[in-house]
């Protein structure tokens, strides 16, 4: 039974924001080093994938956090993980959708 991965828009274009910020302020290391994470996070749903902590606001949503900073949001669909969000730990949690 193979586990396929899908990334919504939303995901892919604050994956770009963040890569980009890491790579202006921090260097091209430093964003390998967090695309790694992601990757290594995201291997590890498939084989574990209600590893996350269940949303509060919407039923099966689920969060798993990436770095200090970063949250990642994603729902298990099936045989599907379905990657929703990153999300910045550091903002306003009212305004996190999940």
């Amino acid at each position: 039974m193979a586990v396929e991965v899908i990334f919504k828009k939303r995901f892919v274009n604050n994956l770009i924001k963040v890569q980009i910020y890491l790579e202006k302020e921090w260097g091209e290391e430093t964003a390998a080093r967090f695309l790694k994470k992601i990757d290594n996070r995201i291997n590890m749903l498939k084989s574990y994938p209600n590893s996350g902590i269940s949303s509060e606001k919407i039923r099966g949503v689920r969060g798993l956090l990436i770095t200090k900073h970063n949250m990642l949001f994603y729902k298990v669909d099936g045989n599907n993980i379905v990657i929703l969000n990153l999300y910045d730990t550091r903002s306003n949690p009212t305004n996190r959708s999940f």
